[in-house]
């Protein structure tokens, strides 16, 4: 019975983001709520059960997002995410343009959210694709797919970030893993894909978006060396520390490494340097690079506040026991974990249309799963992910974003941009189990 009535309060949950337009973060709350009343949790104790839930989620996730979120912001206003795209360009031609563009939007994807990511980088493309006189769509798939697959797979982004602390996986071996996942992803997904879209038409006129680049003359722009480095520093830094201990058999460098590469650590340091390099150094002062993270934690703000909903949400699963009894339920039936973490995700993703309530509220559901000693919660963490790209439709922000910006019919972004996000989704499971077969 408490299955059902979980089963109904996920459908209650989807009914209100999607019918009744409810912001998720307000009906995350109503329904854990609902759930916790539900599920027989004594009354007096169901908010309770409720605050903690989003207070435990938002402490261990809050400080790495909103560091995260003021790196992005900081290589976006100092230039270096335009250095980056620009130096690749240059390598590469017309006739490896578009690996040059799939290189630049994973690059630039890792510190930069999706949307920020998108925005900066289609005047990009455009540009390209009037320079040498290519189908803009065609040349933009390779780099939008490098774009989801990072906001899917890669920590610092919010959902793996967040599907992390909640599987008490490991940030490193995530990267890492993500990284090995991503590569083949994208090349199919994005690369090779694209080569069908050669007649997909990008008409003429302006967006229903404006574009918002950031001017930055380029004298005053970091150098390409500075931009990689510094942006991409979280990154260096989590994985050195998680690659460092295999090969150093010391104990006093494996607590050194446990130390540094602390996800809150990590991103603090990667902070500072930023600061200084991204920031006083070309001659910004203080006072600006402050506002900009004023402005980046902003931005963040309603991301986080959904996080904690899904934290409430799966603290009043926890608390009544109706996560065992899921567990129980679907040891007896025969689907691998990780096959079901991406069914589940997928479902709950295209009813509601946001990735990262749909992998929050998977983890939620099978966060016990873990006691099987044969799931590795690395994998399942992208497992999560790739359910959670699943078949981007009408209810997804990204699926409007890419069809005003490029103004093509909706017949036409189904064909291209839903197909893309479906194929990521699908080879990311695929890849994943691939991995599984290599590390266990």
């Amino acid at each position: 019975m408490s299955i059902v009535i979980l089963i109904g309060c996920i459908l209650f949950l989807v009914l209100l983001i999607t019918s009744f337009k409810i912001n998720p973060f307000i009906a995350f709350i109503v329904t854990s709520l609902l759930a916790g009343l539900l599920l027989g949790l004594p009354v007096m104790t169901i908010t309770q059960t409720v605050q903690k839930g989003m207070g435990d989620m938002l402490g261990a996730v809050t400080l790495i997002i909103v560091l995260g979120a003021c790196i992005g912001k900081l290589t976006s206003t100092s230039g270096a995410a335009t250095v980056i795209a620009n130096s690749i360009m240059k390598k590469t031609g017309k006739k490896y343009v578009r690996t040059g563009l799939m290189i630049t939007g994973f690059i630039v994807g890792i510190p930069l959210f999706y949307s920020v990511g998108f925005v900066l980088l289609v005047p990009l493309i455009f540009s390209v694709a009037h320079q040498f006189k290519l189908p803009r769509v065609y040349i933009a798939i390779p780099m939008l797919a490098s774009l989801s697959v990072a906001h899917g797979f890669l920590p610092p982004h919010p959902s793996p970030m967040a599907l992390t602390k909640m599987l008490d996986a490991d940030l490193g071996l995530v990267l890492i893993y993500g990284f090995l996942i991503s590569i083949p992803t994208i090349l199919i997904a994005g690369l090779f894909f694209s080569n069908f879209l050669k007649n997909i038409k990008s008409l003429p006129g302006e967006s229903a978006f404006s574009f918002s680049e950031t001017s930055v003359s380029a004298d005053q722009q970091p150098s390409f060396i500075v931009s990689i480095l510094s942006s991409l520093f979280p990154v260096f830094l989590l994985s050195a520390t998680s690659i460092i201990p295999f090969i150093i058999k010391n104990q006093d460098v494996k607590v050194a490494c446990e130390i540094i590469g602390d996800p809150v650590i990590a991103m603090l340091i990667s902070l500072i340097l930023c600061t200084y390099t991204l920031g006083l150094k070309l001659g910004k002062n203080m006072k600006s690079i402050m506002e900009d993270y004023g402005s980046a934690i902003k931005e963040i703000a309603l991301i986080l506040l959904i996080i904690g909903g899904a934290g409430s949400l799966k603290e009043v699963m926890m608390v009544s026991g109706v996560s065992q009894d899921i567990v129980d339920y679907f040891l007896q039936v025969n689907i691998h974990p990780y096959l079901l973490a991406w069914l589940i995700t997928a479902i709950v993703r295209v009813s509601i249309g946001s990735a990262t309530a749909a992998g929050l509220m998977t983890a939620s559901v099978l966060l016990p799963l873990l006691g099987n000693h044969s799931v590795d919660p690395n994998l399942l963490v992208l497992s999560i992910g790739a359910g959670s790209l699943m078949c981007s439709h009408v209810n997804d922000p990204g699926f409007w974003m890419f069809k005003e910006y490029f103004n093509v019919s909706l017949k036409d972004t189904f064909k291209s941009w839903t197909l893309m996000e479906s194929f990521v989704s699908i080879l990311g499971i695929v890849f994943v189990f691939i991995l599984n077969i290599f590390i266990h």
